[in-house]
């Protein structure tokens, strides 16, 4: 095994034209993926890339990902977009240590050739990786990676098999986890040789070295294949089946368990930046409009040039806020992030209070009484008295409750913010209850976290409501719900 290594001119096109229609079909997909990418930083990720090459990987992903990515969560669709429409390119092919794998492969190869599948061409890359990642050799893990690829992988041309399935049958046929066996056997061996016994401690730190060796195996395994699959179908359709939503684009309703807690980590750090902007859009408001006559009177002393413009000092208030949360059935996790939110930036209102219902209304300020907004948030599906008959939704009954007993003490300087779906079960809306609150308040929103589409189908009397209030929001995901913060606050 001994092939020519590719220039980076072959790998892109041969010309610097089609590395320029690579980088916009990049560029296009990340903006396909809401990654704001402008002209400007186009033409700058073009320069700078004349300047860094493409011939080394790290430094010209940096390179990219220092023009064209502002903010962090877009990292995670930057590095997809990236092992996609670079996939051809030939940073990490083997280059002067090429004559040292075909050494250690030449077992490998021996039984049959690069297309052969037998148990002996199997047997003898396996021996082959072992060795090679017992000696933490780098290069040849790669290229015994595109070996295991092209051996078991059964990558067929035109095939609409996801690479998923690829990566499968190319593990399966080596089975790491008994690699990892023996890496872990063959070190225990060598220290009982030199009279010794590996501690716990010390064979953690093995265990955790290999299964890092072996990681960077599985991933070169996932690259290889996702190359052969860019060849085979194109980058842009490879780009259309990886694309994953933003982490602030993911909907609430339907996010998976990992999205989730992506999501709750990322709910403070947006309240920080909210809380920042919004205190400095404060302060840019507090010299308010012009006060004419006090400026020309000013401007009398200095020959009727106005050297010191005066202002009518704006008196910027902080809203009180009433968060009334639906925390039924799967509109649960929308609450938790409207009152992590919210809390989280409490400075920027004068008086937060909360309430859950279902069927029945309660209380729950006083459970965010402490600095872990999580334990507050479990302790409310524990103690809150939200169940009125049967625990499904009630929005009318739950409204009548929240009036009768917390009506008084909503003025002429309280927002309050309604969530929920609005699909009441087909009972009474009691919309004049809202009315008649909406009346009273300062102001009255409600968040939607379903699609527009959805309202007013089925059991949602969304509508009913709104005829009454400000405005029903669709809210269904951290960008909605930041737009929506913001926008309370001014």
């Amino acid at each position: 095994m001994n092939p020519a290594a590719p220039s980076s001119a072959d790998a892109l096109g041969t010309t610097a034209a089609g590395l320029e229609a690579t980088l916009l079909a990049f560029v296009t997909e990340l903006r396909t993926a809401g990654v704001p990418v402008s002209i400007a930083e186009s033409l700058d990720a073009l320069e700078v890339v004349g300047l860094v090459g493409i011939g080394d990987r790290p430094s010209f992903k940096a390179a990219l990902a220092a023009t064209l990515v502002k903010n962090h969560a877009h990292h995670g669709a930057f590095d997809t977009a990236f092992e996609v429409f670079f996939a051809s390119t030939p940073f990490e092919r083997i280059g002067d240590d090429r004559d040292e794998l075909a050494e250690a492969l030449a077992g490998a190869e021996s039984a049959g050739g690069a297309g052969g599948a037998g148990d002996g061409d199997v047997d003898d890359l396996v021996e082959a990786l072992f060795q090679a990642l017992l000696a933490g050799d780098e290069g040849r893990v790669r290229g015994l990676a595109r070996l295991a690829v092209t051996r078991n992988a059964g990558m067929e041309s035109g095939r609409p098999v996801g690479g998923t399935y690829y990566i499968y049958r190319t593990l399966r046929a080596v089975e790491p986890e008994k690699i990892m066996e023996r890496l872990l056997a063959q070190m225990r061996e060598a220290a009982h040789e030199e009279g010794e016994n590996l501690s716990a401690l010390e064979e953690r730190m093995l265990r955790e070295e290999f299964e890092a060796r072996l990681e960077a195996f599985r991933e070169e395994v996932r690259s290889e294949i996702r190359r052969a699959l860019v060849d085979d179908r194109g980058a842009e359709a490879m780009a259309k089946t990886l694309r994953k939503p933003l982490l602030e684009e993911v909907d609430f309703m339907h996010a998976t368990s990992a999205e989730m807690k992506e999501l709750q980590r990322a709910v403070r750090p947006l309240a920080r930046r909210l809380a920042v902007r919004l205190q400095r859009k404060r302060m840019h408001r507090r010299r308010g409009r012009l006060d004419v006559r006090r400026t020309m009177r000013e401007s009398l002393s200095s020959g009727g040039v106005p050297l010191d413009p005066k202002f009518r000092h704006a008196r910027p208030h902080k809203p009180e806020i009433f968060l009334l949360c639906d925390i039924s059935g799967s509109v649960a996790s929308f609450a938790r992030f409207t009152l992590q939110l919210v809390y989280a930036m409490q400075s920027q209102f004068s008086q937060v209070r909360s309430f859950v219902f279902i069927d029945d209304c309660d209380e729950v300020t006083d459970l965010f009484d402490t600095d872990d907004l999580g334990d507050a948030l479990a302790r409310i599906n524990s103690e809150a008295n939200v169940v009125w008959i049967d625990g499904h939704s009630d929005y009318g009954h739950a409204f009548a409750r929240f009036d009768e007993q917390y009506g008084d003490s909503v003025s002429s300087k309280t927002s309050l913010i309604v969530t929920g779906d609005a699909r009441n079960n087909y009972h009474a809306s009691e919309a004049a209850v809202i009315a008649d609150l909406a009346h009273r308040a300062r102001h009255v929103y409600w968040l939607n976290p379903e699609p527009i589409s959805y309202w007013d189908t089925g059991d949602s009397i969304v509508s009913e409501y709104g005829a009454h209030i400000d405005g029903v929001f669709e809210v269904r995901n951290l960008t909605q719900l930041e737009r929506f913060v913001e926008a309370l606050v001014d």
